[in-house]
């Protein structure tokens, strides 16, 4: 053949198909994502801990049915959050299970406070109309934002989650249009959904500031 040598050409592969645009990192790193983790494993702890408590103080049967079937999704939530953490992080999943904040932790406390059998209005504003929203916004906003190859289980878990918080979200809304019938039931909801909706804002959400992603920033003084 001659003394030319052969030069061979390799072509590298690029890692996802032209039709993945899909890149490797994702927003979170692995601390940040076990700190959101240990976040949603506890205010989903608390949500089935409320329900579960009013389940026997409800008087409307159908709001009562509606919380046992909630109850158990948000225990089942908890639950998956348990068994990722280890995965995550080397740790014991009990230290990253805690509120984001202080300001949560008062939130929990407001949102669970209507006791008394004739507050279902309250108990369903405090869940369906200010938590939960919370809920899907936090969750929409890590699997929009986490990697689907490092991050793959995590953004199953909550495709599976959002679904259950989707569905407990319409029910606990219809419940509330079936109950508020008078402008007093009016009065009632919106100053109730106002003074959680304060709590939560000061909490920045589930996981805290940045929640869903969102920062704000003040400028003092004028131009």
């Amino acid at each position: 053949m001659g003394n030319s040598e052969t030069e061979t050409q390799t072509t590298v592969r690029a890692p996802f198909t032209p039709w993945d645009r899909r890149e490797l990192p994702g927003l979170f790193d692995v601390e940040e994502t076990a700190r959101r983790v240990g976040n949603y494993k506890w205010t989903e702890m608390k949500l089935f801990e409320a329900l579960g408590g009013w389940i026997a103080t409800v008087p409307e049967l159908d709001v009562k049915m509606r919380f046992g079937t909630h109850c158990y999704h948000h225990s089942w939530h908890a639950d998956i959050w348990h068994k990722r953490l280890p995965e995550l992080r080397e740790m014991k999943p009990e230290r990253l299970t805690a509120p984001a904040n202080e300001a949560m932790e008062r939130f929990i406390e407001a949102m669970t406070e209507p006791e008394a059998a004739e507050l279902t209005i309250e108990k369903l504003v405090g869940v369906y109309r200010v938590l939960i929203p919370r809920f899907i916004g936090a969750y929409t906003y890590h699997r929009n934002n986490a990697s689907e190859i490092t991050d793959a289980p995590t953004v199953r878990f909550i495709n599976f989650i959002l679904q259950d918080e989707y569905d407990d979200w319409r029910d606990g809304e219809m419940l509330l249009q079936s109950l508020i019938t008078t402008p007093d039931h009016v009065r009632r909801a919106a100053e109730h959904q106002a003074k959680l909706e304060a709590i939560m804002v000061e909490a920045g959400g589930i996981t805290g500031p940045g929640s869903i992603g969102t920062s704000v920033s003040t400028t003092e003084g004028g131009a």
